[in-house]
């Protein structure tokens, strides 16, 4: 799967996956609900926002200001109908 492309849930599963974690593992890692995790990751809930999605990053052992780490905000933003953070700072997107 092209990283750049998809959904959040079927990122974050091909991330979980590559890393070689199980769901449970990695619900308890985050401190995460297994049952919430796999409804994010199969699109039956929203992406999360804030903390939760920083567990996400945390957990996968995203570093900040990396690609993946704005692949992961920026998946859950556009789920959420949001414009991501770093289209929404270039004036020709939100003019």
């Amino acid at each position: 799967m092209d990283r750049a492309s998809g959904t959040f849930g079927e990122w974050l599963k091909g991330r979980r996956i590559e890393r070689r974690v199980t769901l449970r593992e990695f619900a308890e890692k985050s401190g995460i609900d297994p049952g919430n995790l796999s409804k994010y990751e199969r699109g039956l809930l929203p992406p999360p926002q804030g903390d939760t999605l920083h567990r996400i990053a945390r957990t996968l052992g995203l570093k900040v200001n990396t690609e993946e780490w704005e692949e992961l905000e920026d998946l859950a933003a556009a789920a959420a109908g949001r414009i991501p953070k770093d289209l929404a700072q270039d004036p020709a997107v939100v003019s």
